[in-house]
């Protein structure tokens, strides 16, 4: 057993992280503000460096949060990501000055766009006055360092978002997306984005490895096997909610004690799955709008639609 977390190279921009990541959201929904810095704070003790949030998480308890747990030295120790959900420029730049003051730090390491889930988000983000012009000119302050994007509904946007970056000369440092056992069979990140960003040298950040944990719903796989499937993929990290130090312990114990997954044992559970993956009903993130929190709230992506 390994007494720290193993790290991976973050595509290539020169960085390690720990392989398992603790995501953003969970912190905010834990009821008492002391245990969820707590889970921040046992979460880095340990080895576990990438720090995911989100401005919009919980109406930004998530960012506060995670901000007082990063100080006294803990920011230093952390690699810190968060999102926006800006389209243009103005709205961009607003949530990323904010998200700073939250967090409670002068620099992000990595800044991404959020929920890139509609077929005019690319478009939008790299038009001009996009929100591109927020990020650049962020990390030309020195504000963030790296840039990337998440999406969950499909992977045709995804690739889509990587073609217009492309065509207006950029590259994305990261991308992340859903990687797990539910995904692999149906309307596939994995088979369909994952051989692209491998091939780009994009940092690929795995989320939803138990999907909020509705998968253990199907009664056909456990959490640890959940988690065990998303790292054993060649990703640089694999993010997993955490609302309790228990969660959290099973979270770092999978990390710990990581083997990758034989080729039988791959086989193994692919086959459990199959049926229950086969129609996406356990990834209601591509086939309902239960977890777009942009499309309940447009005016997150353009501040001129409040009011």
């Amino acid at each position: 057993m390994n007494s720290e977390i193993p790290r991976r190279p973050l595509g290539s921009t020169g960085e390690m992280v720990s392989i398992v990541g603790l995501g953003g959201y969970h912190i905010g929904i834990q009821a008492d503000e002391k245990e969820s810095i707590a889970i921040v704070r046992t979460a880095i003790d340990n080895g576990m460096t990438f720090m995911d949030n989100c401005w919009d998480y919980n109406d930004g308890v998530s960012e506060i949060r995670m901000g007082k747990a990063l100080r006294d030295g803990y920011r230093q120790r952390a690699f810190l990501m968060t999102k926006v959900d800006g389209r243009d420029r103005k709205t961009a730049l607003n949530q990323i000055d904010e998200s700073l003051s939250r967090l409670q730090t002068d620099v992000i390491d990595l800044m991404q766009f959020h929920e890139v889930i509609r077929e005019s988000d690319p478009d939008r983000i790299f038009a001009p006055g996009g929100a591109i012009e927020a990020f650049s000119e962020a990390q030309k302050a020195g504000k963030i360092r790296y840039i990337g994007f998440t999406g969950h509904k499909s992977p045709h946007l995804i690739l889509k978002m990587l073609r217009v970056a492309s065509d207006n000369g950029f590259k994305f440092d990261a991308v992340q997306m859903p990687l797990n056992i539910m995904d692999a069979q149906y309307d596939s990140f994995e088979m369909g984005v994952l051989p692209a960003l491998l091939e780009q040298n994009v940092a690929v950040l795995a989320m939803k490895p138990i999907g909020h944990a509705v998968f253990l719903k199907s009664h056909t796989v456990t959490a640890l096997e959940c988690l065990r499937y998303s790292l054993s993929l060649p990703v640089s990290v694999v993010f997993t909610g955490c609302d309790s130090m228990e969660i959290l312990q099973q979270a770092m114990d999978a990390g710990k004690n990581f083997l990758p997954l034989s080729e039988s044992e791959r086989t193994d559970m692919l086959a459990r799955t199959v049926d229950a993956a086969s129609k996406g009903e356990f990834e209601l993130y591509k086939t309902d709008v239960i977890y777009d929190a942009t499309d309940r709230n447009p005016q997150w992506l353009d501040e001129s639609l409040k009011g």
